[in-house]
């Protein structure tokens, strides 16, 4: 299965409350940091929502 390789790039000082949650749920904590997830949708739903402060690359795969 596909995985995605999430980055935070912009900071979340700003950012409203449900995406520094989200920011959080994806394990994400400070700029530069990075996570790898499986492509799933309740992942890309989370990577929607915070999409202005992160980059994702598509790792792996079929």
């Amino acid at each position: 299965m596909a995985q995605l390789k999430v980055q935070q790039t912009k900071s979340k000082i700003g950012a409203k409350a449900n995406q520094r949650e989200t920011l959080r749920s994806l394990g994400l904590k400070r700029i530069g940091d990075v996570v790898i997830k499986e492509d799933r949708p309740e992942i890309r739903g989370m990577v929607h929502t915070v999409r202005h402060l992160v980059t994702v690359e598509v790792v792996g795969g079929e």
